[in-house]
């Protein structure tokens, strides 16, 4: 949806997150660990049931999912990737993708919004960037109540900065704080994040040249506007709105990564953190795919057609229908895994395949909703069962970066390059082998 089809809404002044967010910050907090709640991986079956049952109403109503996201922090999901050094599990990829499917069979809302939290600490765990006090103050928050995170990248103009670009949001030095102005779109979770952080440009001043980085914006800060511009077709309850900025201060050091921009200011830093986002979120998309799956399968053994006499479960047909079904899911939540385990293991190899991953699951999931809904019929289109919620809900997967194009074009001309090498090789062999003995003939490329 572009920003000039977009419908305006009246302005709500954001007070504060969803779960409250009391300001806080002691240095003893900077020298010991804080004390989060253990995750709890055997709570998960049972998580995903829990967050089912309200999903329904949330997709209706396009309504945060703010009880779903409170059980996943009681089950010490929601910090599960904080360092073992800052009082946290420490969890891999593996964990992580773990998490996300389990969510995303519940409720895909609850899911990605908490794979934006996940992700953020599991990024700070590999290489720490917060400023420490600020890093400190989030952790203390996240031992009591939920504190979600997601940076705000996207503009209207810009689009995904992964593509390249300077952004429009900026941020202007008053003193001893920044002042940013600017508006972000798609920002999931806005009604709910306890900080965003937010990517913007400096104003150049006498000499200074314009720098970009990240800027830590908290909950109720002055200035900070949520416009509920979000009427998605899929994960409507991930109140992916619009948040507007009117000389929003920041504090000083509250900064990630400030430098001059390169050529791709908004380019993500490194193949990990790339990797942990496409396969995570793949995950999260196979989840849905996952329940949508499950419903067919009830659905089969409960449909009795009168002329039949027996469950649709039993017919050829069907058997076969979902066995395809099954067996693309399993390829590609096997493919996920293991990828996962070997990025776990510092293989990066593996963390370069991650966007191929993506493009291969991502098809799998979207494919076998497509496919449960051709078996069904009407009955998979009508509101009062989730399998279109599921359909609506599996196609937004193809949004998220790594893109299609993108990761399809990278994958091409990495294959093309690796046959370019040896037709090198070759020709300086043939030279080698013509050259007069002793020549000075350069041994290979």
């Amino acid at each position: 949806m572009g920003a000039a089809s977009r419908t305006p809404h009246v302005h709500h002044r954001r007070r504060d997150s969803h779960f409250g967010d009391p300001v806080t910050s002691t240095t003893d907090r900077t020298r010991r660990p804080t004390a989060l709640p253990p995750p709890d991986y055997d709570r998960l079956p049972a998580l995903t049931a829990a967050l089912a049952a309200r999903a329904p109403a949330h997709d209706r109503d396009a309504s945060f999912p703010t009880e779903g996201i409170a059980l996943v922090h009681e089950a010490g999901l929601l910090t599960a990737t904080v360092a073992t050094r800052y009082g946290g599990a420490g969890a891999g990829l593996a964990d992580t993708v773990r998490i996300l499917r389990a969510l995303g069979a519940g409720d895909p809302a609850v899911a990605l919004v908490t794979a934006m939290t996940l992700f953020t600490h599991a990024a700070e765990a590999r290489t720490p960037a917060w400023p420490v006090t600020a890093y400190a103050d989030l952790l203390a928050a996240s031992a009591t109540r939920p504190a979600l995170v997601n940076a705000l990248r996207v503009e209207p103009e810009l689009g995904s900065p992964v593509r390249g670009g300077l952004p429009a949001t900026t941020a202007r030095r008053d003193g001893d704080q920044w002042l940013l102005t600017g508006r972000k779109i798609y920002s999931t979770g806005a009604v709910g994040l306890s900080r965003m952080l937010v990517f913007a440009r400096t104003e150049p001043g006498a000499g200074e040249p314009v720098r970009v980085g990240t800027f830590i914006v908290r909950a109720g800060s002055p200035g900070l506007t949520v416009e509920p511009t979000w009427d998605h077709v899929g994960l409507r309850a991930s109140r992916s709105d619009d948040v507007v900025l009117d000389s929003v201060p920041v504090p000083a050091g509250d900064v990630i990564g400030l430098a001059e921009p390169g050529d791709t200011p908004g380019a993500r830093p490194d193949p990990v953190t790339g990797a942990w986002n496409a396969l995570g979120l793949t995950a999260l998309y196979l989840g849905v795919a996952g329940a949508a799956r499950d419903w067919l399968i009830g659905f089969l053994h409960e449909r009795v057609p009168t002329a039949l006499g027996a469950p649709l479960a039993t017919l050829p047909r069907f058997q076969s229908a979902v066995g395809e079904i099954e067996t693309a899911l399993i390829g590609a939540d096997t493919l996920v895994d293991a990828l996962a385990a070997r990025v776990d293991a510092g293989d990066p190899e593996a963390a370069e395949r991650a966007g191929a991953a993506k493009v291969l699951g991502i098809r799998a999931a979207i494919t076998a909703v497509d496919q449960a809904l051709a078996l069904v019929g009407n009955h998979g289109l009508t509101h009062a069962n989730p399998l279109q919620r599921h359909h609506r809900d599996v196609l937004c997967g193809r949004v998220h970066t790594p893109q299609d194009d993108s990761v399809l074009t990278a994958t091409g001309r990495a294959a093309l390059a690796r046959r370019s090498a040896p037709a090198a090789s070759a020709t300086s062999a043939v030279s080698t082998a013509s050259a007069p003995p002793n020549s000075a003939v350069p041994k290979g490329n």
